[in-house]
């Protein structure tokens, strides 16, 4: 059985808990980056997504770069262990309906892992058409 550790992204791109909305808003421009992980040193604080910038500073006002991501980044909807069967892990994310999780051991990250590249994983453990299952 395939475990979270075999299928995660082992060096999730972060920034700082002390980095400016603005340089979160850099990397959220761009078509593939969906969310920020906010990080205090290896430990994971939260997220920081498009919606999250235009309700935790524009529309209070704040200045983006002026405004630390560790005062606005949400919380994780979930997080998975690396150690938990994929299996597990897709219906966590099919149940909070998320596309990434982060993969944290004891508090601190360790990956991120994507339901899509979760999903082309079990399609790859699937047995072919007609092929009997053990």
């Amino acid at each position: 059985m395939t475990v979270v550790r075999e299928a995660m992204v082992s060096d999730p791109r972060v920034l700082p808990a002390s980095a400016t909305a603005q340089e979160a808003a850099a990397l959220l421009v761009r078509p593939e980056v969906r969310a920020v992980l906010v990080v205090d040193g290896d430990r994971l604080v939260g997220l920081v997504t498009p919606a999250c910038l235009v309700e935790r500073v524009v529309a209070a006002g704040r200045d983006p770069r002026a405004t630390a991501l560790g005062e606005i980044a949400e919380d994780a909807l979930a997080t998975v262990e690396p150690d938990l069967p994929v299996e597990e892990a897709y219906r966590l994310m099919e149940e909070k309906d998320v596309e990434r999780v982060p993969v944290t051991e004891a508090g601190r990250l360790v990956g991120v892992l994507s339901r899509s590249a979760l999903q082309r994983r079990l399609a790859e453990d699937e047995p072919p058409p007609g092929e009997p299952t053990v």
